[in-house]
């Protein structure tokens, strides 16, 4: 039995109410416990809610990324889903490890995304002085910083990470114990936000594929 079962990509040529119809008889059919969606706006969520219950929405989540601030975390809230966060450090960024995008494999996916081009890397880079400043005068390291931001933002945010290393997944996790006070989250998002980060999410392309109505709604 799956415990949750996502549609990760929509295909908008199919109804949204249509595609979970389909995944609700899953449910039925003790295959699955619960449905998740990712990468759609609140209107598409409630859609998808009134044919069955959506109990997490997984989108891209961040300081540099705030997409989901127009409107699906309020509707995630609304009908009771968690809102599970992917890349909350930003693809590495958030971590001050990543100095010299040049450096990563040539199939890493990054080398296509706009904010890792070298001009717009540069002028990211800009940013990280003042947020390593703060995550020293709250004693945490970066990536606890980043994650301990999203955990701030809500309840009903889990922020999820991927990692090839014991020691990273050490770190991360120890984010649940940083509490970060009004004040200190006030100041990371006048530093690193849509207006302040340098660059497009996705290239042209790849735009295409997400659902662009997570950006209007």
């Amino acid at each position: 039995v799956i415990d949750l079962y996502y549609l990760h990509r929509w295909d908008k040529k199919v109804q949204i109410e249509d595609s979970v119809g389909a995944m609700s008889d899953l449910v039925r059919a003790g295959k699955v416990r619960a449905l998740g969606l990712s990468e759609v706006s609140a209107d598409t969520l409630r859609r998808a809610h009134a044919v069955h219950p959506i109990v997490a929405v997984q989108t891209e989540y961040s300081l540099w990324t705030r997409n989901p601030e127009i409107a699906v975390l309020d509707a995630c809230r609304e009908i009771g889903a968690a809102f599970v966060a992917f890349s909350p450090v930003a693809r590495a960024f958030l971590t001050g490890t990543l100095t010299d995008p040049a450096t990563l494999e040539a199939k890493d996916i990054r080398r296509q995304m706009p904010r890792f081009e070298a001009v717009n890397y540069a002028r990211n880079l800009d940013l990280l002085p003042g947020y390593m400043a703060v995550a020293q005068e709250v004693g945490c390291t970066p990536a606890r910083l980043a994650m301990a931001w999203l955990l701030a933002r809500g309840e009903h945010i889990i922020p999820i990470f991927g990692t090839r290393q014991p020691e990273h997944l050490d770190d991360n996790a120890g984010a649940a114990a940083v509490s970060l006070d009004s004040s200190i989250v006030a100041r990371l998002d006048a530093l690193i936000n849509q207006q302040t980060v340098t660059g497009p999410r996705y290239n042209a392309a790849t735009q295409l594929e997400i659902d662009t109505e997570t950006f209007l709604n």
